[in-house]
């Protein structure tokens, strides 16, 4: 019998994971990846960043299931069978997630509330006009299925919506700027600016002073890709100097955020841990085991990841 083995780095969420999985996948047996039995039985991996070289102990593996939508936690292991398919873990919940907390954050930022909470602070009744969202420029970096759904979703509460991806594309509402030479266009004039690109070679440190730089001063950074796009000094510098006004970070270099990290007690940041998509067991698991049900009748999966590519 085939066996699936599963990690999410918790003993409790993991025993969740194989009791929700175990009725969706009859004919096999799912089990934790720390309690594994046969390594040779061990036909599919439901990981999230797994112990380096612990995917590779596996010799008859069909394919690696990524719970989530990146899969630069898998790759980073050395020793990651990258012959192998990568399945990701995407959805219609996922997507809805992820456009409620781009559109909390950019409407936070656009209204200003990290202002008002501190006039409320000081007992402070002072009244500001802000510009209706079709006079707010708002960039969204990283197009995919849930970056276009996020830029779709801020076009639909009116902002001036523009892109970056890799290669041009239309979205309506969104105007689109592609490659290296569509950066420095899309970013000028850009007050809000939304980092949802995968992490590869090309993106690590992307978010840094020169990019700071190209944007209006004070504008405001909302980072819900990963950690390593941004580099953590220049944020606190451009914060320092002015020219970023306010940022939104769920997603950090090293999670969780060390309690000492200067990103907890900044009055200009915002710090979630790592929630803006995090996707519950129960609905997880159905995505799942529909990907693998899928795959295995015929070797395919709807959300394929590309090794070579970094997503």
């Amino acid at each position: 019998m085939s066996t699936v083995a599963c990690w999410l780095g918790d003993s409790a969420e993991d025993a969740d994971w194989v009791r929700l999985l175990t009725p969706l996948l009859p004919g096999m047996t799912v089990r934790p990846l720390t309690d594994p039995g046969d390594p040779a039985a061990v036909r599919y991996a439901v990981a999230w960043a797994p112990p380096p070289g612990a995917l590779a102990a596996f010799p008859n593996l069909r394919a690696v299931v990524s719970v989530g939508a990146g899969i630069d936690h898998l790759l980073r292991d050395p020793a990651f069978p990258r012959h192998l398919p990568i399945l990701r873990t995407t959805g219609a919940q996922m997507v809805q997630r992820l456009q409620e907390y781009v559109a909390l954050h950019v409407l936070a930022h656009h209204r200003r509330l990290a202002d008002t909470d501190a006039q409320q602070a000081r007992g402070e009744w002072r009244q500001f006009v802000t510009p209706p969202a079709w006079d707010r420029a708002v960039g969204v970096m990283g197009l995919g299925r849930i970056g276009a759904a996020c830029a779709g979703a801020l076009a639909g509460l009116g902002f001036a919506v523009r892109g970056w991806a890799r290669s041009p594309r239309e979205l309506p509402g969104v105007a689109v700027h592609a490659g290296a030479a569509g950066l420095a266009s899309f970013l000028e004039g850009c007050e809000i600016l939304v980092c949802l690109l995968p992490l590869t070679p090309a993106t690590e440190g992307i978010l840094n002073a020169g990019l700071f730089a190209r944007l209006p001063r004070g504008a405001a950074l909302v980072n819900a890709g990963r950690g390593r796009h941004l580099v953590d000094d220049d944020l606190l510098a451009a914060l320092a100097a002015g020219q970023i006004g306010a940022a939104t970070l769920d997603v950090f270099r090293e999670e969780p955020l060390p309690p000492g990290h200067p990103f907890w007690r900044h009055p200009r940041i915002r710090v979630t841990p790592h929630l803006a998509s995090y996707i519950d067991p129960a609905t997880g698991a159905a995505t799942v085991a529909a990907n693998i049900r899928a795959f295995e009748e015929t070797g395919t999966a709807p959300d394929l990841a590309d090794a070579a590519r970094g997503y």
